[in-house]
């Protein structure tokens, strides 16, 4: 075994070379409570993020247990401290595993993440490595050589967006006989006398709408690959691709809203307020429709729409002449649309949302472990399509620990199918609150 130690620099009195064994071993052990200080970094650090991602977890599961803004904020920061903490325990693990090569141990290693295979569909780009001939004989001949097989590694590389200018050349001729002048029309572009492409249009649209990245930002994105463009030219283009994309979000919502079921719901959003100092809250609308469900025909689609508030007269606006199934919560500011008007029935019907109902009976079953909701009323009692029989629930009911004052389901998915047991009115599943 060779060893690359310069034995001729060792001293020859041997109390110095204890002296220098004893310094190599105090930092031997040094670099020891190092490495092991930040082992057990890297097991807290494993620690904290599966704790956060048990809390990720159960705010998702709250997501679709309650109907919360909150908890999707809340959601969101868990995943950007997990991302955070993963980064740095992936740094320290880099750190640490060099040390161990330099010290010649291997210690334990995290366990590296799940990779999934490379998509298919993604362009291959082969590199052959060919390694160099120097076999033990001294043979330089490839044809001497037999192939056994190869060893392949796939690596996802990412080719940055690139800017370029395309020049549109119209040459201009002139008839020498009856002196006419012949030139081709000016190539449509998406903005008059402007100068973005289509596709450069499509990406501011696709890099503010879809990723949520400001227009300032953009504009510094664009600058450091030597384009100077300014904020305000950049929202002259997003006005302009808005303009462009009106008939067809039109052509999307007419095709939406004249299915006979549809389903809608709305989420807050923070806008600017200019002169407030301050951003409040606006209302995004959603009508939808997807057949995909009950194996029916058609794509399916949806129309957003904004308002600056939650006032019942947009949802009015939204479905004016609308006919159909209307699947919502409990917002009254759809009962103006599913309400009788005089003597006429409404065009509307109100389906009650299923989803808000299981939140609470989930919530019921974690607080009493029982398969079976406590059933309110009873068989006899004879529903009818104006008015329920049963009155509101007794005391011991709503005790039982979900909302029943003001919406309550059937007690078991029998009474679904048979229609036995306590069944709310039309009326009452309209008025289901239940969050």
């Amino acid at each position: 075994m060779t060893s690359d130690l310069d034995t001729a620099a060792f001293p020859d009195d041997v109390e110095t070379l204890r002296a220098l064994l004893a310094q190599r071993d105090t930092l031997l052990a040094e670099r020891d409570a190092a490495l092991a200080e930040r082992d057990a970094e890297l097991r807290n650090a494993g620690f904290e993020i599966e704790k956060l991602k048990v809390q990720l977890a159960a705010l998702r599961h709250d997501r679709y247990g309650r109907s919360s803004e909150k908890l999707a904020a809340e959601a969101d920061q868990l995943e950007m401290l997990i991302g955070d903490l993963e980064e740095n325990q992936a740094e320290r693990e880099a750190a640490a595993e060099k040390e161990r090569q330099t010290k010649g141990r291997s210690g334990n290693q995290r366990k590296p993440a799940t990779r999934r295979p490379l998509p298919e569909h993604l362009p291959r780009e082969i590199v052959v490595h060919e390694p160099v001939l120097a076999c033990r004989c001294g043979c330089t001949d490839p044809a001497r050589l037999t192939r056994l097989g190869e060893s392949i590694t796939e690596v996802l590389e990412k080719i940055p967006a690139r800017l370029k200018v395309i020049r549109h050349i119209r040459p201009r001729y002139a008839c020498r006989a009856c002196e006419a002048m012949l030139q081709a029309p000016a190539p449509a572009l998406p903005i008059e006398r402007g100068r973005p492409g289509p596709g450069l249009v499509a990406h501011v649209l696709v890099s503010k709408y879809l990723d949520g990245l400001p227009l300032y930002r953009l504009s510094g994105i664009l600058a450091r690959e030597g384009v100077e463009i300014e904020r305000q030219t950049l929202a002259d283009w997003v006005g302009h691709g808005a303009w462009w994309l009106r008939p067809l979000a039109e052509a999307i919502g007419t095709y939406a809203l004249a299915q006979g079921v549809i389903w809608t719901d709305d989420t807050t959003i923070r806008v600017l307020a200019p002169g407030r100092g301050r951003t409040r809250i606006g209302r995004f609308w959603v009508y939808a429709f997807d057949p995909r469900p009950w194996g029916g025909t058609g794509p399916p689609a949806a129309i957003y729409y904004y308002s600056p508030d939650r006032k019942g007269e947009r949802p009015r606006e939204h479905l004016a002449g609308y006919q159909g199934w209307l699947h919502a919560d409990a917002y009254a500011g759809y009962d103006a649309l599913t309400g009788a008007k005089g003597a006429r029935p409404s065009q509307i019907t109100h389906v009650a949302c299923m989803a808000h109902a299981r939140r609470e009976l989930f919530k019921v079953y974690e607080s009493t472990r029982s398969p079976r909701r406590p059933c309110i009323g009873s068989a006899s009692s004879t529903p009818s399509r104006r008015r329920s029989t049963a009155s509101r629930p007794s005391s011991a009911a709503r005790r039982a620990g979900y909302k029943a004052s003001r919406c309550w389901m059937p007690c078991t998915p029998r009474c679904w199918r048979s229609g036995v047991g306590c069944r709310a009115s039309q009326r009452s599943a309209r008025r289901c609150s239940m969050r």
